[in-house]
């Protein structure tokens, strides 16, 4: 797997339980009843004490010994109270998934006053939601009794589920870019296309630029982005402000030639914005024509991979 390298910008359903109702036991008075004619037969001589005794201990034995029959039938009841119970318990599950992330994102922020959730949402694991703030992916249950930052893996399918997620996030359309605010560079047929925000004082924008020196067949919009020191800003001026801008941005980019101070009106101010907007954290930060996005220079083979593949998906 090829990593990027650039230059940086200095926080479930609850599984709901069947409402078991324990099943009122029956009787045994039948059999009680027969066992105490019988005791009477056997102790006729037996004094009126002795029988009130026998009969209160069977009044006892009526209050608190079910027979065999009558077990078998509370414990089918309480079978069919649970199965019932459980049919209650999952129909809220089952009402709305937009509900219960309205419960997910009350409950974070009641439990995190101050941090606003821009989303949550139900993960393919039942009682798992994700939480996105900014660019950044959280997890909880429904009722908020653990927060976890980092990687989820499905460990079945072997999948980087947050970095799917990220993926998702951070797509931005392509069209929408400020591509006349921004210094073209095209070689050969120019077919396949990048938006990359840069600094011109960031080391892996210049190492970008020299792996691109041995591409082809590409154009190249970079949208000026200082952010690294306050000699960014003036150099990104007299970028923009020169003659040639193309010239001037290979000149600094893989000759490390300065262009002379000129003054002039630029969309610096504009691209900041925009990249605030579009969580720009660092330098370079590309944009390829289906939307996908990496923040960080990229080796030549996954750069011309991640080319190729967004140049397919946008002509399909």
């Amino acid at each position: 797997m090829a990593l990027a390298a650039g230059c940086i910008l200095g926080p479930a359903a609850a599984h709901a339980q069947a409402a078991n109702e324990p099943a009122e036991p029956k009787s045994g008075a039948a059999v009680q009843q027969e066992s105490q004619a019988a005791d009477a037969q056997a102790s006729q001589a037996a004094t009126a004490g002795d029988a009130s005794s026998s009969a209160a201990e069977g009044e006892q034995g009526r209050e608190g010994t079910p027979n065999a029959s009558a077990a078998s039938d509370a414990a089918g009841s309480s079978e069919d109270a649970a199965a019932q119970g459980g049919e209650a318990a999952e129909a809220p599950a089952q009402a709305s998934s937009e509900e219960a992330a309205a419960r997910v994102k009350a409950a974070f922020e009641k439990e995190f006053p101050g941090i606003s959730l821009d989303h949550v949402k139900p993960t393919r694991f039942a009682g798992i939601y994700e939480l996105r703030i900014g660019s950044d992916l959280l997890y909880t249950n429904e009722r908020v009794e653990y927060v976890m930052q980092g990687s989820l893996i499905d460990a079945r399918n072997k999948e980087d589920l947050t970095a799917k997620s990220l993926d998702e996030l951070m797509k931005v359309a392509f069209d929408s870019l400020p591509l006349e605010s921004a210094i073209k560079q095209v070689k050969g047929d120019g077919s396949r296309k990048m938006v990359v925000f840069e600094d011109p004082n960031c080391g892996y924008c210049k190492r970008l630029h020299q792996t691109l020196d041995g591409m082809d067949n590409y154009t190249v919009y970079t949208l000026l982005f200082p952010i690294l020191s306050p000699d960014s800003t003036v150099k990104a001026r007299n970028i923009w402000c020169a003659g040639d801008r193309a010239e001037a941005w290979r000149n600094v980019m893989l000759k490390n030639q300065a262009p002379p101070n000129a003054q002039c009106e630029t969309p610096i101010e504009a691209n900041l914005a925009l990249g605030r907007k579009l969580l720009v954290r660092g330098t370079p930060a590309i944009i390829f024509e289906d939307g996908t996005r990496v923040n960080g220079a990229l080796p030549k083979d996954a750069l011309e991979e991640r080319l190729n593949t967004a140049t397919a998906a946008v002509g399909r």
